[in-house]
């Protein structure tokens, strides 16, 4: 009791300073994992383009906010111009929208406001938190659940310090990718009914903070958004849009990222003699300027660019060479062959694609963008992994079935009923099982106070009943052991906080799982064996205690972990056993970046590109 009063008596101290010191925590962790994501947009150099933006006029209730800006102070650019945390600091009321179009560049141009706020942040301001938009429950969660379940995701923090933040205001949202939220139309526009971007939207307009709307950061592709405004728009806020990349800015960072000039020379001459041509204006996007320099970085010749005047084309061109030249620039101690990285990363493609997993096309799904390791199972067929998935569970309870040969009739009957009825529990309980889980405190939430006094109900009422029979002594044996057990398998584990790391989670269910198992299965076997020998004599107690502790070990024991092992089984035609690796080093190549506990490729172009072509390009 003295341990349950203290779980429970807050920390001493006042909460706002509590919450502003785990605030200062959240902003290293930020700041360390959006770093590296901006580094990876960046291609891993330091050389960025100084994006220009200008104020966009809204129809309804605009913010206040200088009338254009660029990304860095420190760049090209007018020097008169603000950089992107002055003009924000500089927006009445703090409430920013970020649209250009595909490829222009709105998450790098994000991404620099979110750091830049965190390198300049005092004590009280808030912690820009990055969350794609895709992820939002629109139907189930409000702006402040989103925000503490992104805290718990993807920072591994408890829910309730989470919970704390978000109630202080320590949390500022940069909401990424409006546009990925619903479904295009058949012939590829961008929906103007958008159902669940209209949620969104009115989310956001009746988000406030005091007497103030809320401090938001939206990013959303200039079409869509467009599109969403003839219905609705965000309200009290600045829209700005990302300008083209000028052609003089796109020749410098070409030059600057060259290690051979005279092989850029060609490319840059024409750049400055046809600044309107139609390559100046096709190569006037971050993305595409970065896939450039990456494709012909190390060789090949850019001037076959002269050539290609037509927007499709010169992105075909591109991204056919784009993997092949990943390959052979970044380390590669594997082996990875370019033809191998294509296939693995158009099979995880379908994962993505509302036409992938589920065999039709679900016009009701839009496409996503997360690879999260423990949700790929359905890849290999949800039926197939299942089945299997329950066929090892069973089969984990049926190697107990020897122990019948060491006991004499009628009791081996029973025990092999026992287990034949054991094996079915489990076989069914892997089928539906294959959330990740983590040690944590059983008395920390509501809910586990409810099942601690479900635990305590059950303990009292088994000692009854079983007391009335055998007597006070069993009975009291009975009610401790079925009440502590409920507490340690129901308690303890609770469903997941993700940790940083994409594999992390993986690597958490196992080990937890494991030690976990052999803990329940020890103490459930233990028990039962007891309980059987006290009520009907020992000569069956001991093979029924190792059949039930079998069954609580295997029940208590990695869930998560041994789904995606068995998709793995079943996945070996289409990709690498050792997943995580490869999906590490598809980072470290500049294929995919992380997003929290989650892989994501590179830019949404080269993930639909992979989508439409199953094989590399000749």
């Amino acid at each position: 009791m003295a341990a349950i009063v203290a779980l429970r008596k807050p920390i001493e101290g006042n909460n706002a300073e509590r919450a502003r010191g785990w605030a200062a925590t959240l902003a290293h962790h930020v700041e360390a994992d959006e770093s590296a994501v901006w580094r990876q947009l960046l291609g891993d150099d330091t050389r960025r383009i100084n994006l220009i933006y200008v104020l966009h006029p809204a129809a309804l209730r605009p913010a206040t906010a200088p009338a254009a800006g660029r990304l860095s102070a420190d760049g090209q650019g007018p020097a008169t111009l603000p950089d992107i945390v002055t003009y924000y600091r500089a927006t009445r009321p703090l409430r920013l929208i970020v649209t250009g179009a595909a490829g222009a560049g709105k998450t790098v141009l994000a991404l620099e406001l979110l750091l830049s706020l965190i390198d300049g942040r005092a004590e009280d301001d808030p912690i820009p938190v990055r969350i794609p938009l895709s992820l939002w429950d629109t139907e189930r969660q409000s702006l402040t659940d989103l925000l503490r379940q992104r805290l718990v995701d993807a920072y591994d923090w408890p829910t309730d310090m989470a919970a704390e933040l978000v109630a202080h205001g320590l949390v500022l949202p940069v909401l990424d990718g409006l546009d990925e939220m619903d479904p295009p139309l058949p012939d590829g526009s961008p929906d103007p009914d958008a159902p669940r971007a209209t949620a969104v939207v009115r989310a956001l307009n009746a988000y406030q903070q005091g007497r103030d709307a809320g401090p938001l950061i939206l990013t959303c592709r200039t079409r869509h958004y467009n599109a969403l405004t003839q219905r609705t728009e965000v309200v009290d806020a600045a829209r700005i849009a990302v300008a083209p990349v000028g052609t003089g800015d796109a020749r410098i960072y070409l030059t600057n990222r060259a290690l051979d000039a005279p092989r850029w020379q060609p490319l840059a001459d024409h750049l400055t003699n046809h600044p309107g041509g139609n390559l100046a204006t096709i190569l006037s996007t971050p993305w595409r300027l970065c896939l450039t320099a990456t494709v012909y970085q190390h060789d090949g010749n850019p001037a076959e660019l002269l050539t290609l005047t037509d927007p499709d084309t010169l992105d075909r061109h591109l991204l056919a060479r784009y993997i092949p030249a990943a390959v052979r620039t970044a380390p590669n101690p594997r082996r990875y062959t370019p033809e191998d990285v294509h296939r693995w990363l158009h099979h995880l493609t379908t994962h993505l694609d509302p036409t992938g997993t589920l065999g039709v096309t679900n016009l009701a799904r839009a496409e996503t963008t997360d690879l999260v390791l423990h949700e790929l199972w359905p890849l290999a067929g949800r039926t197939r992994v299942r089945a299997i998935d329950a066929f090892l569970g069973a089969l984990t309870v049926l190697t107990a079935l020897p122990l019948t040969w060491t006991i004499s009739q009628p009791e081996a009957g029973v025990l092999a009923a026992l287990i034949g009825g054991l094996a079915i529990m489990i076989g069914v309980f892997s089928i539906t099982t294959d959330r990740p889980r983590r040690l944590d405190s059983p008395f920390r939430t509501p809910q586990a106070h409810g099942l601690l006094a479900l635990a305590i109900v059950a303990g009292v009422v088994a000692g009854i009943v079983v007391g009335i029979r055998e007597g006070a002594a069993i009975g009291l044996t009975m009610g401790f052991a079925i009440g502590a057990l409920f507490i340690v398998t129901a308690g303890i584990p609770q469903e997941p906080g993700m940790s940083l790391g994409a594999r992390d989670v993986i690597r958490r269910d196992a080990w937890f799982g494991i030690a976990f198992g052999i803990m329940c299965g020890i103490a459930g076997g233990i028990m039962f064996g007891t309980a059987v020998g006290l009520a009907f004599g020992t000569e069956a107690s001991t093979a029924a205690g190792i059949v039930v502790g079998i069954m609580f070990g295997r029940s208590a024991g990695p869930h998560a972990s041994l789904r995606y092992a068995v998709f793995l089984l079943c996945s070996h035609r289409h990709l690498p056993f050792q997943l995580g690796q490869f999906l590490d080093w598809a980072v470290t190549a500049g294929l995919l970046r992380y997003s929290g506990p989650a892989y994501q490729y590179r830019h949404r172009e080269l993930q639909h590109w992979l989508r439409q072509h199953p094989h590399p390009l000749p």
